[in-house]
């Protein structure tokens, strides 16, 4: 938000003084009506020097608007604990992508439908990083909590990422009968999953979640966390929101370009 502030407010400022500028060529370029006529060398050369005045100016307003600007905030980095969450790949990948998701958000499931696919069959499949899916249903999403639990449940089961996949590209349909139909799709025994639903244990396992990514300063979905994992933390960069691939293919090779080789 603040580098948005900043970037609008210079390229409003130089945007004025280029305005105020070119008003004043405009006016030293057009002689007045009364005078039109052949211009004489005087008048060629009064022109031009107003002109350098002018630039000069510019030049001047532009340094003092560099100088304004705040220093460029440093990456965000964070230590999170893999917890409880659900991973893909190797566990010895040299690379650990976690990622902080709310079943009701769109951009995450954005995410989910393009960006994750390319990462998935270029990386997690090969080895090279290792995905685990943490939650943290946001206060105004009324079904986010339940649809946390109701994957962990399915999880219980074998079905977790399944479920994941259902309860993500439905995030806007999101409701209890959803998470009803969804245990029968997935031929899951109902009685136990229900009684799943109603227990606190996965309730517990989504509230710690919650609290490992507030003590993160995690606010928002999708973020990830990319790093290596050391005694069971993931240490690394950063990513907030549905980034393109792009973004997460420079960070992975950078960090892969840095990690020890097996």
């Amino acid at each position: 938000m603040m580098e948005r502030f900043w970037s609008t407010t210079m390229a409003r400022g130089i945007g004025s003084l280029a305005t105020g500028a070119l008003i004043m060529i405009m006016a030293i370029a057009s002689p007045p009506r009364a005078t039109a006529g052949p211009m004489t060398e005087e008048q060629g050369e009064a022109i031009l020097h107003e002109l350098t005045q002018i630039r000069q100016l510019l030049d001047q307003q532009l340094r003092q608007v560099g100088a304004n600007l705040p220093p460029a905030m440093p990456s965000q980095r964070a230590k999170i604990p893999l917890g409880s969450g659900h991973t893909l790949g190797r566990e010895d990948a040299p690379i650990t992508l976690v990622e902080f998701t709310d079943y009701q958000c769109p951009f995450c499931r954005d995410f989910h439908l393009t960006t994750f696919e390319q990462i998935k069959m270029k990386y997690i499949d090969t080895g090279k990083v290792r995905f685990v899916s943490r939650d943290l249903p946001l206060d105004f999403h009324p079904h986010a909590v339940k649809a946390a639990q109701t994957a962990r449940c399915a999880g219980e089961q074998g079905r977790y990422w399944e479920a994941r996949h259902t309860l993500i590209v439905n995030a806007s349909t999101l409701s209890p009968d959803l998470f009803a139909s969804l245990a029968k799709d997935l031929n899951l025994d109902t009685a136990k999953f229900q009684v799943c639903l109603q227990s606190d244990t996965q309730q517990k396992a989504v509230e710690d979640d919650i609290a490992a990514a507030r003590a993160a300063a995690i606010t928002g979905t999708p973020t990830f966390v990319l790093g290596p994992t050391t005694h069971g933390t993931v240490d690394g960069p950063m990513i907030i929101g549905a980034q393109p691939f792009e973004v997460f293919d420079t960070k992975i090779k950078e960090l892969l370009a840095a990690a020890p080789s097996p």
